[in-house]
């Protein structure tokens, strides 16, 4: 983890925000574990969601394993810097979140249930950090990619909101907006966990199930 700096707890503006590059990151077209693609276009009949909630090793690994999943991959998103690299995220100046875009087939896996995977597999109280991750880049974030999945999204907050409460547990931080554009991370990162089993994996929830049946789809 990088040394804190004045990035590390705060979001830049986009003026102070690195400059990035126009070349786009290239990938692996096909995913390791599923053997779907992993580039865009996508059939019409999937849809598309992105999530942070911290290191996106772990992140990824957890959404790959949901049935009805037909991609994942991971990524830079919520933030200023176009195609940025690993590297610069770590400095907290791109703005990024490091995300997990799950690309999923609707009739086999509804979006509520991957909010519930979402809330269940991190700690969304801690602000800028997850665990020992410390920086913006660890944000817990949901960047919603139409106005039905934001109403959701926001129901299944205030849901859990109420289930933490009762355990005990602080307020949620997690950011809830549109998404912006989706920057694919190194081809290094993607499906990194399937490459190195034994990986590090920050991730860690707070054991408290989250109530989905309040935030179906219709």
């Amino acid at each position: 983890m990088d040394s804190l700096n004045d990035y590390t707890l705060r979001l830049p503006t986009a003026a102070q925000a690195l400059a990035g590059r126009v070349e786009p990151v290239v990938v692996s077209p096909r995913h390791l574990v599923l053997g779907t693609s992993t580039r865009e276009p996508f059939d019409n009949n999937l849809h598309c969601a992105i999530f942070a909630l911290g290191c996106f090793w772990g992140a990824e690994r957890k959404f790959w394993q949901v049935p009805g999943v037909h991609s994942t991959h991971v990524g830079y998103s919520g933030g200023f810097t176009p195609n940025p690299s690993y590297r610069e995220v770590c400095t907290g100046r791109t703005g990024h979140a490091e995300v997990v875009r799950v690309v999923f087939d609707p009739s086999r896996v509804d979006y509520a249930q991957l909010l519930a995977v979402f809330w269940e597999n991190h700690d969304p109280t801690q602000g800028m950090r997850q665990g020992n991750d410390i920086g913006t880049q660890y944000r817990s974030a949901i960047y919603v990619c139409n106005a039905q999945q934001k109403e959701m999204a926001l129901a299944s907050r205030d849901a859990f909101a109420r289930a933490l409460a009762q355990a005990g547990h602080g307020a949620i931080t997690t950011e809830i907006v549109e998404a912006k554009a989706f920057y694919y991370a190194e081809d290094e990162h993607q499906q990194y966990l399937a490459k190195h089993p034994d990986g590090y994996c920050g991730l860690g929830g707070l054991g408290v199930a989250c109530p989905v049946g309040l935030m179906r789809s219709p």
